[in-house]
C-alpha cells in the first residue's frame, strides 16, 4: 500500500463525504478513485450505468427503477 498525498481541502471534504455514505476516509477515497477511473474508461455510460456495472459485476440484481406516476 502506498501514500497519496493530496491538498487539505480534497482531505476535507473525503471526510465529510465518508462520513454521509458510512465508509472510513481510505474507503471513500478508494470509492472515487475506482468510480473515477472506471468513467473515465467508460466515458459514454453515466454514473449510474457504471454503478450498475459494478453491482452486477458483485452478484447483485440490478432492477431499474419504476417509472414514477403523476
Amino acid at each position: 500500500m502506498g501514500i497519496v498525498n493530496i491538498d487539505d481541502e480534497l482531505h476535507d471534504q473525503i471526510r465529510r463525504a465518508s462520513s454521509v455514505s458510512h465508509r472510513s476516509i481510505n474507503a471513500q477515497a478508494g470509492f472515487w478513485i475506482r468510480i473515477g477511473m472506471l468513467c473515465e474508461m467508460n466515458p459514454t455510460l453515466s454514473f449510474n450505468d457504471v454503478m450498475a456495472a459494478e453491482m452486477r459485476a458483485a452478484g447483485i440484481t440490478v432492477q431499474p427503477a419504476l417509472a414514477a406516476t403523476s
